[in-house]
């Protein structure tokens, strides 16, 4: 592994272990954590949600952590109050293991930008 490598996984634990602070579990994967950033981007509070809501969560995350670096832009709220985005720039072609460092790093930007939580 190189040290870019390892220095993305310290500070993905250390999310991992100040989300487990913060909400009172530790988030399973990345998933778990871009499931949180949904639901905090919708901004309804704790509720239960549907299958296909979690599903709807996760990709307004997606699409929020991405437009850092330009590839989403958001059109606005429907009329639920749910954020919609559009695809500004395609994505570069990696395979899954670059594709799920790149959304950590977003996920940590996110968290740095948004919430002023740096792990790093």
């Amino acid at each position: 592994m190189i040290k870019k490598d390892l220095e993305l996984e310290r500070a993905w634990q250390k999310l991992r272990l100040h989300l487990r602070e913060v909400i009172g579990k530790k988030p399973k994967d990345l998933n778990g954590i871009l499931f949180l950033i949904g639901v905090q981007e919708l901004g309804k509070g704790k509720k239960v949600f549907s299958k296909e809501e979690k599903q709807d969560l996760m990709h307004i995350a997606i699409c929020k952590v991405l437009s850092f670096s330009g590839f989403y832009q958001l059109e606005g709220l429907d009329e639920e109050g749910w954020p919609h985005w559009k695809k500004v720039k395609n994505l570069p072609h990696f395979d899954l293991l670059e594709q799920e460092k790149m959304l950590k790093m977003h996920v940590l930007e996110y968290f740095e930008k948004e919430l002023n939580i740096v792990v790093s």
